[in-house]
């Protein structure tokens, strides 16, 4: 089976080091891909991967209340289009396996466990709260893969200034 690490940009790649440090993940056996921010990069760079692959996505997140600095694993994702509302799937995802006990990184804080909305834009607002927001995850879990895991670090509380500061992401 492959295993494929998924970030959106280059910049993004020294969370994988954090993620194997941190959480006792193993992902040397991995190939990092940088599939480009929002829907049209995703699909386009994905859409060869085979479904049955391992995958594990790994980025900045937003949100509009947990702290800087956070990791979130992601258990379930949704568009977020928060000016209609139509009918559409939540999907959800693995839980990751970590080295270390779970239990004891949420109790200690270093890992949340909440929704991701993800956005074709950069989110500035929102009254959602405990969860966090991106621009790649539900484009890459709606393509059908069959193990897909997603943690999350928190670079802003929907700023985009502070995203720019900690993260120098797209312009």
């Amino acid at each position: 089976m492959n295993k494929y690490v998924l970030i959106a940009e280059e910049g993004e790649r020294d969370l994988v080091g954090q993620v194997e440090e941190l959480f006792g993940v193993d992902l040397a056996d991995a190939e990092v891909l940088v599939t480009g921010v929002g829907a049209v990069n995703v699909i386009r760079s994905l859409q060869t991967l085979d479904r049955d692959a391992e995958v594990y996505n790994i980025g900045y997140a937003g949100s509009a209340n947990f702290d800087l600095g956070s990791w979130v694993e992601v258990h379930e994702v949704r568009l977020n289009h928060p000016n209609v509302t139509y009918p559409e799937p939540a999907l959800p995802l693995q839980n990751w396996d970590f080295g270390k006990d779970r239990q004891a990184l949420l109790a200690g804080g270093k890992l949340k466990h909440a929704l991701c909305y993800t956005n074709c834009d950069f989110v500035l607002a929102s009254d959602y709260k405990d969860c966090v927001f991106d621009m790649e995850l539900a484009f890459i879990a709606s393509l059908g893969f069959k193990s897909l895991r997603s943690l999350k670090y928190v670079s802003d509380n929907l700023s985009l200034h502070a995203y720019h500061e900690h993260t120098h992401g797209v312009e």
